[in-house]
């Protein structure tokens, strides 16, 4: 029988110490978490502090763009050493992998992708995943590692997704940590605090953003303390952490490669009518159109926002965007079969 799949993803500061250094003592009890779980699951594990293990190297290192991927380059080695090391006393190997946001926007690429991790699967490797900096165009990067661990974790359908971060979870606007959450709506966003951690890109906006993703592709997720004794196996068994309710069980795997354009190529703007419409399973028409923002082909993945510009869909696009005259109200845009709403 085929294990289903649980994406692990690790932030920055629940594997290194204050000053960026690798904590070896966290690596070594997350690993042994995880090949534990390996055994029941087929696991991709996405993991940060590339950056804040190699910039130590760096004597006047200041955060800019290059100083970053050259970080990256430092610190990646040294990081599945690190993995390496802890996962081979348990009999088990690990694999770098390491994506851009290509991999998921072209779908020759895509699939590629998912025959080269069920390949490393099928011998009980465990992938580590992480952006392939050094190459990875500034405009084209991933804005952090919850959004790959996001894209992943749609790619390959996964019953999972675990956010490992340094806080228990999901605080309400009374500073309690809640055990769930049924949908992600605009009075959960305001509970967060927008301030970043110290050492990674993201806080938990981000993790938000790309819950709320992960969620309407059917996929739960669980953001959780990684530094919790046994955090993993329990965030696994929903038993600490808050956990993100998905909101269907099953999606076509086209309509999972749409939700996991890494780049949608296109953006357009729509009215209340439209988004509404789309609610309603029905296809996005040129009069429900208010502006198309950033220009698309036919076949091509384009973002969908709303009057208030905020991200609600993910469509694969039927048309050219030269081709959309506005005049002509009943042309589709997008079918509603090749419609993600978030």
């Amino acid at each position: 029988m085929k294990k289903e799949c649980i994406v692990i993803k690790f932030g920055t500061a629940t594997l290194t110490h204050s000053n960026g250094e690798l904590d070896i003592s966290k690596i070594q009890k997350l690993s042994e978490q995880v090949c534990i779980l390996s055994k029941e699951y087929n696991i991709i594990l996405v993991s940060s502090g590339a950056v804040g293990t190699g910039k130590v190297f760096l004597k006047t290192y200041s955060g800019k763009i290059n100083e970053r991927k050259a970080a990256a380059a430092i610190g990646n080695p040294i990081l599945i050493n690190a993995y390496s090391q802890f996962f081979q006393k348990n009999n088990l190997q690990v694999a770098q992998c390491l994506f851009e946001r290509k991999h998921f926007s072209n779908r020759k690429e895509f699939l590629q992708l998912r025959d080269t991790i069920e390949t490393i699967w099928e011998h009980s490797i465990i992938p580590i995943a992480n952006e392939n900096d050094v190459v990875s165009d500034l405009e084209l990067k991933f804005s952090d590692n919850d959004e790959l661990a996001t894209l992943l974790a749609i790619s390959f359908n996964a019953k999972k997704l675990l956010i490992g971060s340094s806080v228990n979870g999901l605080m309400n606007n009374k500073k309690e940590y809640v055990s769930e959450v049924k949908e992600i709506n605009a009075d959960i966003m305001s509970w967060v605090n927008t301030e970043k951690t110290t050492h990674g890109l993201g806080g938990m906006t981000s993790k938000l953003t790309y819950t709320k993703l992960a969620v309407s592709m059917g996929i739960e997720t669980i953001i959780f303390n990684a530094s919790e004794e046994n955090g993993i196996i329990k965030a696994s068994k929903n038993e600490t952490g808050t956990t993100f309710h998905p909101k269907m069980k099953t999606i076509k795997a086209g309509l999972r490669w749409i939700g996991a354009g890494g780049l949608a190529i296109g953006k357009i703007k729509i009215d209340d009518g439209a988004f509404n419409a789309l609610k309603n399973r029905k296809s996005l028409l040129a009069v429900g159109l208010i502006k198309i923002k950033t220009p698309f082909e036919k076949g091509e993945v384009i973002e969908i926002i709303n009057e208030k510009n905020e991200l609600v869909a993910f469509a694969k696009a039927k048309i050219n965007a030269s081709e959309i005259d506005f005049t002509q109200k009943s042309v589709e845009v997008a079918h509603a079969n090749e419609i993600v709403i978030l």
